[in-house]
């Protein structure tokens, strides 16, 4: 089962770092099949990860996650640890990493935090930051005109059901995750592109029910910046951009806050 998600006051009461940069990358979807991605992050982990006093992972961190005991799989194993461990040597660096779980590794839990140093982080969740209310989501809670995938992601969230998948075979779990990425992608390539994007009477439903200044999000691929304006409020919707091996290289982007200042910057290879 997953781990109970940190709550609003946890995140907030934390003791400021000395380092005072907040980190935000998402849907790197790490895979075995992806060398070229896993080594940026484990580049980026060694390196630029290390400047700042908290990273936030949005979700979908892994392509696929079939339960913690991953880890103990001998086919993606190697690699699995590799993350983890370079997780973990980034907290006892003095980095604090933050973990959200995406729609790709939602069974994400608490044998994998402990083994990262992550702490869960709840999905939405709401933090101050430089005197500003920040909602932090994945972002599929967002795209609701999808209603297959949102009937979908209620069936996969229920905790029994979880408790059941995670009672298969660990090998039984890994056909089915496979055999769920290749329809995920043939029903993907099917839809209207709006479909798959946020609906904005869900974004203006969530960002008042949190009285938000900043909503950070992922999942759509999508990255950019969104003014949204409501009644007596004004927000701005910031779309991280997911991480992609394209023209032999890694196309890789975070999100900076330090001191009420935000700014873009690439992900860099340390090669």
């Amino acid at each position: 089962m997953t781990e109970s998600a940190a709550t609003v006051d946890q995140i907030s009461d934390q003791t400021p770092t000395p380092r005072t940069q907040r980190l935000f990358i998402s849907d790197l979807h790490l895979d075995p099949d992806q060398p070229e991605i896993l080594a940026h992050f484990l580049a980026f982990l060694r390196g630029r990860a290390r400047s700042a006093g908290e990273l936030y992972i949005l979700g979908d961190l892994f392509d696929a996650w079939i339960g913690d005991d991953a880890l103990d799989d001998p086919q993606v194993a190697s690699d699995y640890r590799r993350v983890t461990a370079s997780l973990r040597a980034l907290h006892e660096a003095g980095t604090r990493c933050w973990l959200m779980q995406g729609n790709r590794d939602f069974l994400l839990g608490r044998r994998f935090a402990r083994a990262s140093g992550c702490r869960l982080l709840g999905d939405p969740s709401l933090v101050r930051m430089a005197d500003q209310s920040i909602l932090l989501m994945h972002g599929d809670l967002l795209c609701t005109d999808d209603i297959a995938y949102q009937r979908f992601r209620r069936r996969v969230r229920n905790p029994l059901i979880q408790k059941l998948f995670l009672l298969r075979p660990r090998q039984q779990r890994l056909r089915i995750a496979a055999d769920y990425r290749g329809r995920s992608r043939a029903a993907t390539a099917a839809k209207q592109r709006a479909i798959m994007d946020v609906n904005p009477r869900a974004v203006i439903k969530y960002i008042a029910r949190y009285q938000a200044d900043r909503l950070i999000h992922g999942h759509t691929h999508r990255p950019g910046d969104h003014p949204v304006s409501l009644a007596q409020h004004q927000c701005l919707r910031q779309v991280l951009a997911d991480w992609r091996y394209a023209d032999g290289k890694v196309q890789a982007e975070l999100l900076v806050e330090e001191k009420g200042r935000w700014w873009r910057e690439p992900v860099r290879s340390a090669v």
